[in-house]
């Protein structure tokens, strides 16, 4: 006789870790109870209940003590209760299920219907439905399609244990039901894979031996699989329910469990084979028989390095199929990025303990990558290159860092080149560091990233000095006003214009040309590398406005102007700044008077029409008289009947033209 053993069979991830918990709590001695039985395995059940751990199957049925929610999930309302009544909750919620139940639970916000294909009255599909905030379809097969109304839309979710093949058909027979049908494939990769294998395994056998409990779903649905491709498939419990003389001596048998299945039950069944056939050949379910038995039959030791797949992950764990008769079981907290990681991603890890003492691989990532981790970035030290570092805490004189997985110290006089009043701002950071000191025994390094900044910024200085030169007009940007000047970034670097430079006009302060932050073109007027001085112009670069003096204000037009200064002889009125055009003293009224003051005062705004312009001679000659009296006609004109004649012997009302240029009151 020759034993196949699906390397699939047996305990689930989600399976495992919820038996663990309780018999975790059974250690403590405390009372304790499983809502339901915790797995559909009579034997764990009873050997659960001999610890002290008793199935209810209502919350009515106790007072005090810790319940533990079993793998196929449960209805929230049940946790509401649980929390009402004071009851402790261990949630040993598969994994798998409770992504399902994510599912359903955002999906149906707004009222949308769900359907949930599997057994309607499995307590993971009772659970699930429960989920569901509209209504709920539950169909076992495909003839029960027709049960489901006409929808425009809705989400199909799987029983996490219900065959592909079957869960496939279902969704395209819903499809012509329902038109906008999102479907989420919500079949546990475990159960999936375990089916598959015992599709192939039992196509291939002269025996099918499916162990677990005949109250399990997955296990039955194992069992309805091998049937289908070997007639002789036999479902046992346990040891005792093999028959005498089922198998005979020649038989290739197949042996594969449900994910409810121990380990321990899985042994005890092989174990009677071997007293019913001492010559049996053990070998590994695969196409390659002979590189499955020698990856069987490879040994792991602590410290070794091995690759494997992430099969399952939870809140805590992360489980690995690393080639070994077990799986092993890594903490998330021996991970350098567990936020990352997906199953079917393949991973390099290091075996910490070949059996916790509970036939568990435990492996450790976080050593192995550490040490990778650990030459990369002492070859970069040696070169000199810098490295890339994330905030993580800040502390007392300091802060520390992750750089690529290792723990670095960056002091708080090297984080920035100002002082730092508060080290909590680069917590969560990403930055560039240098490696300034490293304690290779200890393993132990110190970082800077002052030294990047003041690098890298002299490094941009002296790309942008080489790219400077006088005469080049280059865009900046306005950093800081003094009394003297504006100092304008350009590109990196710094440069002064003078108050002379920023407007052909006087300038009082730099405020009034330019602003801080403003981009402005400038042109280079001196470069000093060795003090590292640039003169830079602004007015140089705007029209003097003498050049365009005669075209800007023609002679006879009228404009306004500011008087800036007064003399014996007239007032001066500046037009725009570096422009400014004389009034006589004759032109400075309608009628005579003794001095400037008596018509106009410094600051005043006032309009002037220009009588001649001379730019080579850098002179306006303006007129304010000239500039009423035409103002007067053209009121004059807009109101019929005034006349303003203007004879020598009638003087002008002032008050009458002042008024007429004033809008009306409201």
């Amino acid at each position: 006789m020759r034993l196949t053993i699906g390397k699939h069979a047996g305990f689930c991830f989600g399976v495992k870790r919820a038996v663990d918990a309780a018999f975790a709590l059974a250690q403590e001695g405390k009372p304790c109870y499983t809502l339901g039985p915790l797995i559909h395995n009579p034997q764990v059940v009873r050997r659960l209940e001999g610890m002290g751990i008793r199935v209810i199957d209502s919350l009515d049925e106790i007072e005090r003590g810790t319940v533990v929610i079993r793998s196929h999930g449960v209805r929230p309302e049940v946790y509401a209760e649980c929390r009402r009544r004071g009851l402790n909750m261990v949630d040993a919620t598969c994994p798998h299920v409770e992504r399902v139940h994510q599912l359903v639970d955002r999906y149906s916000e707004d009222g949308s219907p769900v359907i949930v294909i599997g057994e309607e009255d499995h307590p993971e599909v009772v659970g699930i439905a429960g989920w569901a905030h509209g209504d709920v379809y539950v169909v076992p097969g495909v003839q029960d399609v027709e049960r489901v109304p006409r929808l425009s839309r809705a989400l199909a979710v799987a029983q996490t244990t219900i065959r592909a093949d079957r869960f496939a058909e279902i969704t395209q027979a819903l499809g012509q039901r329902v038109e906008d049908l999102t479907v989420q494939d919500t079949i546990c990769r475990a159960t999936a894979l375990r089916q598959q294998e015992a599709a192939e395994l039992s196509a291939r056998v002269d025996a099918m031996l499916v162990v677990g409990g005949k109250n399990s779903s997955n296990t039955r649905k194992l069992y309805e699989t091998c049937r289908q491709h070997c007639a002789r498939s036999l479902l046992v419990e346990s040891k005792d329910d093999i028959p005498p003389g089922f198998f005979g001596p020649r038989d290739h048998i197949g042996i594969t469990a449900g994910a409810s299945t121990p380990e321990w039950s899985l042994k005890e069944v092989v174990t009677r084979m071997n007293d019913m056939e001492k010559d049996q050949v053990l070998e590994q379910a695969d196409s390659d028989f002979m590189a499955d038995v020698e990856k069987t039959l490879v040994k792991i030791r602590t410290g070794q390095t091995v690759t494997g797949t992430i099969v399952q992950i939870t809140d805590d764990e992360v489980c690995v199929n690393i080639g070994y008769k077990s799986d092993g079981l890594m903490k998330k907290t021996d991970m350098i990025n567990p936020d990352a990681c997906s199953i079917g991603d393949e991973i390099e890890v290091e075996v910490v303990k070949v059996n916790d003492g509970e036939g568990n691989v435990v492996l450790s990532q976080r050593n192995i990558v550490n040490r990778k981790n650990w030459d990369a970035l002492m070859e970069k030290y040696d070169a000199g290159e810098y490295v890339e570092g994330v905030g993580k805490e800040a502390v007392k004189g300091g802060l520390i860092a992750t750089v690529t997985g290792v723990r670095a110290f960056i002091p708080a006089s090297q984080l920035s080149q100002r002082y730092v009043e508060k080290i909590e701002e680069f917590v969560g950071k990403t930055m560039q560091l240098k490696i300034i000191e490293v304690d290779k025994q200890k393993k132990r390094i110190v970082a800077s990233r002052k030294a990047v900044l003041v690098e890298e910024a002299a490094r941009k200085k002296k790309e942008v000095w080489e790219k400077l030169h006088e005469g080049d007009v280059v865009k900046g940007i306005v950093r800081r006003l003094t009394d003297f000047g504006a100092f304008v970034d350009i590109g990196g670097v710094d440069g002064l214009v003078h108050v002379t430079d920023l407007s052909w006009g006087r300038v009082k302060h730099p405020s009034d040309v330019v602003t801080p932050n403003q981009e402005i073109d400038v042109v280079i007027l001196s470069l000093d590398p060795e003090r590292e001085r640039i003169q830079l112009g602004y007015k140089q670069l705007q029209p003097r406005p003498w050049d365009v003096a005669g075209e800007k204000y023609p002679v006879g037009s009228i404009v306004e102007g500011k008087v800036v200064r007064i003399t014996t002889f007239g007032a001066f009125v500046e037009l725009e700044p570096g422009l400014d055009g004389l009034v006589h003293i004759s032109q400075c009224a309608l009628t005579r008077i003794a001095k400037v003051e008596d018509a106009v005062q410094v600051g005043q705004i006032v309009r002037v029409k220009v009588l001649n312009v001379d730019s080579e001679a850098k002179r306006i000659s303006l007129s304010i008289r000239e500039a009423l009296e035409e103002e007067a006609f053209n009121y004059s004109d807009e109101i019929p009947g005034t006349d303003l004649g203007f004879e020598e012997a009638q003087p002008v009302d002032i008050d009458a033209v002042v008024a007429a240029q004033e809008p009306e009151a409201e």
